[in-house]
């Protein structure tokens, strides 16, 4: 019998954020992440777009009880594409993968309206330095387009729901990777 999973990315890759089944590494091929925008939601956020030249690291789960209502629920925003013949994976049983991706129609560019939250890179990255380790966790910076986007620092009050808090390392990790890539950073506005 084939078992339905998905390919985390973004905050599925950080466990703190999820309590999903048999989460193990995997590799999706033909893919890469995207800072983007959609009409549902106020701010950017990461979806995968189709790029035949690379490969990224994540996550698979198992989908609880082979039901994806609640996954969908937090995923609304995303549209499930299947992507079992694009996974690498070392499950030794049939799966059926799906990854989550904005519709193309439904994409814009993040913007100072529509900006990145930090505190959501934050989880990101953690996740990855927690998973794979430092070397993947910079991968994650290159494989990912859209850091011409403005980010909002929102460490200090964080907007984004499942916010973490990382450590001094961790931080600045990604505050070193921001550096690097000349990213824009906003401060949040003071009452």
């Amino acid at each position: 019998m084939t078992r339905p999973y998905f390919f985390g990315y973004g905050s599925l890759v950080n466990r703190a954020t999820h309590t999903y089944p048999d989460a193990q590494h995997a590799v999706l091929c033909g893919w890469r992440r995207t800072w983007k925008q959609t009409a549902l939601r106020p701010v950017a956020f990461l979806t995968a777009t189709p790029d035949p030249n690379t490969e990224i690291d994540g996550l698979i789960a198992h989908v609880p009880g082979n039901d994806w209502r609640k996954l969908d629920e937090r995923e609304w925003a995303y549209d499930r594409v299947p992507a079992t013949s694009q996974t690498r994976h070392n499950l030794d049983h049939l799966a059926e993968i799906a990854v989550y991706a904005v519709p193309e129609h439904a994409q814009a560019n993040a913007s100072d309206t529509h900006p990145i939250l930090l505190s959501y890179l934050d989880v990101v990255v953690q996740g990855y330095l927690r998973e794979f380790g430092a070397t993947a966790a910079a991968r994650f910076f290159e494989t990912t387009s859209g850091w011409e986007a403005p980010i909002l620092n929102d460490r200090s009050d964080p907007r984004y729901p499942r916010s973490q808090r990382l450590s001094a390392r961790e931080t600045d990790f990604v505050d070193l990777a921001l550096a690097d890539l000349s990213a824009t950073i906003k401060q949040l506005d003071k009452p």
